[in-house]
Parts: C-alpha cells; structure tokens; sequence
C-alpha cells in the first residue's frame, strides 16, 4: 500500500514543476507568501486530479449530472484517494437556506416532531385528539339543513405522476366520479395527467344533502373514504360561493380546495374550534414546501416593507430641506408634494423649517402613516388658481405602496424597492411555518422555537429532551435524537457554537461556512478521503483555534488525509507534515522552499515562514501608542444582534481593533451599527443599522469607507485594472501613442468589452468555451487572436515593445517598472504592491481572485485617492489569506493612513495585528448570548491586563505583560 501522494512535474499556474511527497493518513499544511502557489498545489493539482479520477470512475450518465474537473497540468501523481474540498466560498446566499438545513439538522428535526410530537388546538392549548367517524357524522350533521355536500376521498395530494394504473383500480372498486385538479370527470372520461407536474385527485365517494335520518349512510360513506385515502375525508359544498363560480365563468383557475371545506381526520383534530390538522408528515414541518410554508410569506418568515428609516434616513434635515427623500428627489422639489406638506404643517401646526427630529412625536407619525381615516384640508395652487381639498391623507409610506402596487413600471418598481426592507411576517412572526405546524409540539416547544435556539442551548435542550419523552415516544426517537446530537455536537467543536440555527447561510462568513461543511463531513463519518482544506482558522479566534485543530485531527483518525492550506501559527506548529512554498511570489514563487517535520521547518534558513516560527524575524510592538487627535467617535446603546446596550468610544485618529471570541457581537457593533449609522449620515446611504441610541462625533469625519471581502467583480471581465480605473488610463495612454494618432484610434479602441478593437471570434474572452455534454466544458484559447483579447490592428500599437494584451498580462510589480515615466498609472500599481499584491496580473479575472486579495484590490483603490485626513476606513479581517511577510507590509500601509489622521478600525483576531493598535475594543466575554457587551478597552497593554478578557490572556505573553489571575471562565 503506497504511503504518500507523490506529486511529480506540477506546473499549473506559477508551480514550477514541483515534486513533492505528502504523507497519508497525516495532517500537512501547506504555507507561504500568499500567491507563493499553495492553492495552485492544494488545489488546481491534487484536489483536481482526485476529484477527477473520481467522478470519471462513474457511468457517462452519472457524470452529465456532475461538475466535471480539468486535468491539471502535471506529469503524474500517485497514491491518490478521492477529494473532497472545503473551501472558504459562501455556502448558498438562498434566504431558505439556514444552518440547520445546511447541517442537514432540519431534516432530523423535521423527521423527529412528525413522529413524535403531539398536536395541540392553538384555540383550547388541550391536544388534539384522533376522530372518530361518529365524531365526523355528528360534525357532518350541524351543517345547514338542505345544504348539499361532496364527500371526497382525497388519494393524491400535491404528487406527480400519470395516475393510469390507480385510476382503473379505483374503477374496479367501483367508483364513478373523480374530482381532478378541482375539475369533476367521469372516472372512465379521467383527463391524461402530465407526469411532471403535481396533481390533486380526489374520489367522490357520495354526494350528500343534509336532512335528518342520513347518518347511517353518512357512517358507511365516511368509512369509505377513510379507508381509502388513509385516513382523510373532505366534505366540499356542492355550490361553489359566487366569486368562485363568477371565476370558472371567466376561464380563471380558481384554488383546488374550495371555500366550505372540512376536513377530516381519523388522526388529528379539534372538537371545540374544528381546527384540523390533516397529516402529520415531515413536509409540514418544511418552509420550503408549499404543505407547511406559511401562506403569507411562502415561508421566507419575512416580507418586504417600507421602512420609516429609509423614508427619512436624516433626521437632522427640515422637510424643507428634503428629510422624506421619496418625496424630495427631485430638484427642486415637486410642487404638488410640497403643498401638501404644507397643509399638514398649517393643519397641524408645525413649520416646514423645523429638523425631522425636532417634530413631535404624532407629527412624524402623520406624515408618514396618514391621517387613518380622518380628513384634513389640503391647499393647492395650479398657476393663478388656488382650491382646497378636504379628504383624509394617505401618508408618505401609503403613498409609496399605493404607487408599488399600481405600477407596471419595472423601473420604478426598483426604485420604490430601496425603501423597503425586510421585516418579520405579521402572521407567522417569523416562524416561516403555518400554524398546523406551529401546533405540534415537543415538551412544549414547536419545531420553530427549537430552531431558534443557539448551537449551544441546542446541544443542552436536545441532549436532555429524551427524559421528557414517553417510553414509546423515547424509542421512536432515539435514533433521530442521536443524528440530532452528533451533528450539534461537530458544530461545537469547530467552535460554531454560538450561530443560531436558524441563521440564513447568506449571512454566515467565509471562515464560518467552510466550518459548517467541515462540521458536515465529519458527521459522514468517511474513511480514505483525501480533505483540502483552505484556511479553516479565518474568523476564529485563538480561543477557539484549539477546538478545530482537535477537528482536523480526528478527521485525520479516522483514516482520511488531510491537507489544509494555512498561515496560522498554531495550525502549522500542530502539523505532521509541513510545505513551505515561495520563495516568492507570483512568478517568483511555485517552488518548495522546504518540505518536513515542523524541526526541519524551522531549521530552515531560507524560509520566510521559518524565519517568523523561529523569532529570526517579527512583527515589532510600536515603542508608543497614538493618542489620536483628542475627538473621539462614541456609540451610544448598541443593541443589534447580540448586543447588549453597548456604549464604547473609538479615539480619532487612531489605528483601533475590535476583537472578541467567534459571535462577541464585533460585526453587530462595528459593522451593521456603526457603518451603517455613519454610512447614512456622511455618505447619504440608504442602508439600516442595528438598534442603538445615537453616535456623537460624526461631524468631526467628512466620510465613512467599508472595505469587506466581497468580489470586485463577479464577471471575468472585471479585474484590478478595470476596478482601480487604471485601465481607463492604460487605454488613454495607449490611444496617446503616435500610431493610434495616425490611425484615429480612440480609447474606446483598447477596450475589450466593446467591439472595434477586440476579437470578435472569441468577443474579447480569449477563450471559446466548448460544451462537452457529459464530459467537462472544453475552454479553448481562441485560434484568432491566440488568447490575446484584441485584433491584430490593435495589438499593433505598442508602447516599448509591448501591446495592450502584452501589459494586461504583467504583473503588478512588473507594471510598477514598465510605466514608471506615467505618474498615474504608477501609482495605482504601486498602491497594489504596497499591499502585497504585487504578484496578480495586471489583468487577472477578478473571479479567479480569493476574499482576502479583492479586499485588498478595494484597499488600493481607496489609499490611491487624495487623503482627507478625516475619513473613518472599516476592515473586517484584512490579514485573511495573508503570510506574517504580507501582514508586516499590510500593517505598514495601515498605520500611513492613520498618519495622515484618518481613523482606521479592523475587526481582527490576528494578534500580530492586534498588538499594534493603538487602542482595542474587547468584546465578549463569550459568543452568542454568553457575549454582546464590552470586556475591555484601552491599548493592548491594558487589555492584556483584563483578567475578564479572552483576547488579553492570548496577547499578554507578546506583549510581556504579567497576566493577571481570571476571574471568569466561559465555555
């Protein structure tokens, strides 16, 4: 049995024709500058070649249902086993897809409350009983004498199918009506059903007029039925109510469950109110299917309002001055709107000049809700004419979904849409589910109450639940409960567990969905695997680093191989095996600088990485901390999320971190509450910040930047050059050269997006992309232009020997040389080395790009343009994806904004980082509901001096600072 994965000549991207060994059934850690090649190896190579080998195993027809891999460019590798990757892209950003369905958890929870949860009347709290047929004939019998009725056996419900073979069984049994789609037929006159849609068919099994004496045949008739349809009966009015009748008339499909039906049970419902719950099945328990969804936001638990925070996003503005921005965006203002305004401040006794947040209370409430009913005069003046009109007002927010809803103007549907947002279903306050589902319960709680519940109190409630089980109901539920178990169990130990189960994976992070996967493969319990993993750390705090290193090991005990593309320090001292790569980056990177045990590492005089292990180098404390300019920034009573009425102050112009365990509440505060909040004030966002009283000291910053992960780009048209606006110049210059002058050429002509310069067979891609059908889509480089992008008149025109394809394929630090005569250009290539990416091409896709490097493509657009010295730039982990080299210069290029007095404030758990900062922000103690109030503030020597605080007991040892006993220990 072969022992190592043995790679020989790989060459994909910047991989040098590396030979490498990798040990099986090990932990190896793939290092280096970022761009040296280590997911070019870890991934494009071995995790391409495994997933490939795999799925061309499989059947032609298995493989069209599969994402095909290209072959990698490398001579060959052995001792492969099958891969599976888990990287840090996004699990789906569906607003049905939450952490418990991604774990799979919903699934068991689902199964579990169908098979042992016990109903409940939402009318009586009493559980509801099965029925009895004597029960259904006396419910039958209170209907209005005369009335008549259809007594249904309903035998499918909502499948698909063609129904030929049940049909001519249910004609041997002698019925002669059926009830198809809402539609009556003769059963032998059955319409032909179309497999692939869902269908409703129901046997009529007697057609009853209510009068004294028929309960003998009701019995009969209902035992019919029941027996059936398993259990279920409907009765449906024999005259439809007039609206439906007035529909069919029209040709308009009207609802296949008529209004008047009773349904009935011989498993659930209630003798008081008549509340029904016809099955019992896992689908009802699903938001996702239309059997449990709630009606009213087809189980998205929420709906599109507007909102009174976006109507007026500035309240220190006068209506005058345009504070209800719907009604003020054009210039000047509409007349008509303004009259009325107007007349509601003569009405009501207010001026037009006051502030918004001035106003009183029911004011406020006028003008955006209305008048509810009552009239008030409203004046208006058209030309020389002046009339009054007396009539109740709408309001400004009546106003605006009175025009949503009579619009046919898609255009202006979008633009009244930015003043809405997401806000809990009034009937099913959020719970997503209908209340048939909300009615089953297990030891008091509906499957949406327990779905609410943070990992960790899930782990408690689902761990203790058993005993409040029945015997019979404990061994039905056993088995799921240790599905259950185990699942909320993996999520713990990677350190996840203060996420809420029903959190939206959209809003989850880079670092805390490839957690969940990895949570999820676990749980697979797989052997012989090969995992590759892609910085699993990211967002975690040293805290919690422990726990998912203990993760991998297991993963690693069962008999799998793990190989984890990592720059943590813990991650890689923890290894079995360790690659270094380098030595450089970009092209001078993809080679291996040394290969072995963490001893040989760092014995290593030429490794970068080693040099860092070994304290050869290290990222210095500053010798003193900034007091910053004597203003400060205060935000005053957060509450979003978990925050538990936060009150802290950052110091301008200060280099400041917010720190805290996994789920403290750093985002919450930092992010949905103090970007959100400056954003409206100083950038005119339309966007909603979490609940918090005010923030002081706004006006001492004239702009507010948040530089997150997300892509530059999500076309491969988009790159650095195209999002710096250094391609507008390098087209400017190129269209500038004496030849383009001569010709005519414009800079539209050095575009590839638009036709005239570019190659039209390949339509400026450079590629052709050929379907395969159930091999992998073929890309190939264009035979016309070679890959080039441009004709050949264009690429012509050359500037030093190179063509505009020629620079577009330079790296960034090869650009800084080549234009270095061309200020403008230069420059935003130099911002680009300045923070560390000086190894991307100048043209490079920004699809190819990873969350770390686009936030740093952001970070270089925005320090390349002229310093104010009052601007407040947010980052949310910066150093993702960086080695401690990247980290040095990327804390050089942070602390020069800072110099030029701006305020600078990271969220970061990176200490390197953390100690350099001027001034922390502690939040905690723990995460989810343990966590959301201030630990500690003040420089990191302070912080380190907080016994309360986490991120101190960690940044004590750098700082050599005595650690002081702990008073608190927090799971």
């Amino acid at each position: 049995m072969l022992t190592n994965i043995s790679v020989r000549g790989a060459r994909e991207h910047n991989l040098k024709g590396v030979d490498i060994d990798i040990p099986r059934e090990s932990l190896t850690v793939i290092t280096g500058l970022s761009g040296s090649g280590k997911s070019s190896l870890a991934f494009d190579t071995i995790y391409a070649e495994g997933q490939r080998r795999y799925v061309e195993s499989l059947s032609a027809y298995a493989r069209q249902f599969l994402e095909m891999m290209q072959k990698p460019d490398v001579e060959h590798i052995d001792g492969l086993s099958p891969a599976i990757s888990i990287e840090q892209k996004t699990t789906s950003r569906n607003p049905r897809s939450t952490v418990a369905t991604v774990t799979e958890i919903y699934d068991y929870m689902r199964l579990l409350w169908a098979r042992v949860g016990i109903p409940y009347s939402p009318a009586t709290g009493e559980p509801i009983q099965a029925q009895q047929v004597s029960q259904m004939v006396d419910r039958a019998m209170t209907l209005p004498e005369g009335s008549r009725h259809y007594l249904l056996a309903p035998v499918v419900r909502g499948r698909k199918g063609e129904f030929k073979k049940d049909i001519a069984e249910w004609q041997k049994q002698g019925f002669t009506r059926l009830r198809v789609n809402g539609e009556f037929h003769a059963i032998e006159e059955a319409p032909a059903l179309d497999k692939k849609y869902k269908h409703d068919i129901e046997i009529v099994v007697d057609r009853i007029v209510i009068k004294e004496g028929i309960e003998a045949r009701l019995a009969d008739s209902f035992e019919t039925a029941l027996k059936v349809a398993d259990g279920l009966a409907y009765l449906d009015p024999a005259d439809p109510p007039a609206d439906d009748a007035k529909a069919k008339t029209k040709g308009i499909k009207t609802d296949n469950a008529p209004a008047g039906r009773i349904i009935f049970s011989q498993k659930f419902a209630c003798p008081v109110s008549g509340f029904t719950i016809s099955e019992i099945e896992p689908r009802l328990f699903s938001f996702n299917a239309p059997q449990g969804a709630c009606p009213a936001c087809d189980g998205l638990g929420e709906k599109m309002e507007f909102d009174a925070d976006l109507v007026v996003p500035n309240q220190g503005l006068s209506l005058k001055k345009g504070a209800v921005v719907p009604w003020a965006k054009s210039q000047p203002p509409s007349p008509y709107y303004m009259q009325v305004l107007g007349s509601l401040a003569h009405a009501y006794g207010f001026s037009l000049e006051e502030r918004w947040a001035d106003l009183p209370a029911e004011v406020q409430d006028v003008i955006l809700y209305g008048t509810k009913g009552k009239p008030v005069v409203l004046r208006f003046v058209d030309g020389k004419k002046s009339y009054e009109v007396k009539k109740p007002f709408e309001g400004v927010i009546g106003n605006l979904e009175r025009r949503m809803r009579t619009t046919e103007s898609a255009w202006m549907r979008e633009e009244l849409s930015r003043y809405q947002a997401a806000h809990p279903c009034d009937v099913c306050n959020g719970a997503r589910l209908k209340p048939e589902a909300l009615a089953v319960k297990i030891a008091g709680e509906d499957i949406s109450q327990s779905a609410r519940r943070s990992v960790a109190d899930a782990v408690e409630w689902f761990g203790s639940v058993e005993e409040k089980l029945s015997k019979q109901q404990r061994e039905i539920a056993g088995a799921i409960l240790k599905e259950i178990n185990e699942r909320l169990g993996f999520l713990h130990n990677v350190g996840l567990d203060y996420l809420n189960l029903d959190r939206t994976s959209g809003t989850l992070s880079g670092g805390e969905s490839q957690r969940i996967r990895l949570a999820s493969q676990i749980g697979s319990g797989l052997s012989g695997v090969l995992y590759v993993l892609d910085e699993p750390s990211i967002g975690l705090h040293q805290k919690d680093n422990d726990r998912l290193l203990e993760t991998l090991k297991r993963l690693k005990s069962l008999g799998n191989t793990v190989l984890v593309v990592e720059h943590d320090e813990d991650a890689i001292r923890s290894a079995d095996h360790i690659i270094d790569m380098g030595p450089g980056a970009g092209v001078k990177g993809g080679e291996v600088v040394c290969a072995g045990t963490l001893d040989e590492i760092l014995g290593c005089e030429e490794s970068l990485t080693a040099d860092y292990l070994s304290g050869r180098r290290e990222i210095a404390v500053p010798e003193k901390r900034r007091k910053g300019s004597g203003k400060k920034l205060t935000v005053r009573g957060a509450r979003a999320n978990n925050l538990k009425d936060v009150t802290a102050s950052i110091p301008l112009g200060t280099f400041t971190c917010v720190t805290g365990v996994s789920g403290s509440g750093k985002s919450s505060f930092t992010i949905d509450t103090l970007y959100a909040s400056a954003a409206r004030t100083l950038n005119g966002a339309r966007m909603l910040s979490g609940k918090h009283d005010r923030i002081d000291g706004l006006e001492h910053l004239d702009k507010v930047i948040d530089i997150d992960q997300s892509p530059i780009g999500r076309t491969p048209r988009s790159n650095p050059a195209t999002y710096t606006g250094a391609f507008t110049q390098i087209r400017d210059w190129f269209a500038g050269l004496p030849e383009s002058q001569a010709r005519g050429y414009k800079p539209g002509r050095f575009s590839f997006n638009v036709k005239g310069g570019r190659c039209e067979a390949c339509k400026g891609d450079g590629l052709l992309k050929i379907e395969m059908h159930f091999l992998p889509d073929v890309y190939v480089t264009c035979d016309v232009c070679h890959g080039k992008r441009y004709n050949r008149e264009t690429l012509e025109v050359k500037f030093k020997g190179k063509s505009i394809a020629d620079v577009l394929d330079m790296t960034v630090d090869d650009a800084v040389e080549f234009f270095k005569a061309v200020p403008g250009i230069r420059d935003k290539m130099e911002m680009l080395r300045r923070v560390g990416l000086g190894y991307i091409k100048v043209g490079q896709q920004a699809t190819t790009l990873s969350g770390g490097e686009a936030q740093r493509v952001k970070l270089a657009k925005e320090l390349s343009k002229r310093a104010t010295g009052r601007t407040l730039y947010i980052l949310d982990e910066p150093t993702t994806g960086l080695h401690f080299e990247d980290v040095r210069k990327l804390l050089e290029v942070l602390h020069a904004l800072v110099e030029q007095g701006n305020t600078v404030v990271v969220i970061e758990h990176n200490l390197d980082v953390i100690k350099t900062a001027d001034f922390v922000l502690d939040l905690g103690p723990g995460g989810g509901v343990k966590g959301g109030t201030l630990v500690a503030a003040g420089t990191p020597e302070e912080v380190a001096a907080c016994a309360d605080s986490f991120t101190g007991a960690y940044l004590a040892p750098l700082l050599e600072v005595k650690q002081p006993t702990r008073t608190k220990t927090l799971a």
